[in-house]
């Protein structure tokens, strides 16, 4: 009895981790605004304007509005995505 509970809780805990890792991969990328983009830097607007425009953080626009993926902050913070 104990081992086929054991093959069981085995067989769940398999199927959970398949399934958090197919959630994680399609979940949608978070775009944050600059002000929140920058206070995820730690720097001001025109600190932040300024890596944008030298390119070394990169940014979308949806509209007339300029967005920063948050996997763009970990990059410039040299952290994982």
């Amino acid at each position: 009895m104990t081992d086929r509970l054991d093959r069981a809780l085995l067989e769940l805990a398999a199927a959970l981790r398949e399934e958090l890792a197919t959630a994680a991969q399609s979940a949608p990328e978070r775009l944050l605004d600059i002000p929140t983009a920058a206070a995820a830097l730690g720097v001001g607007r025109t600190r932040l304007y300024a890596e944008l425009d030298s390119g070394r953080l990169r940014s979308v626009r949806v509209g007339r509005r300029r967005l920063v993926p948050s996997s763009a902050i970990a990059e410039l913070a040299g952290g994982p995505s």
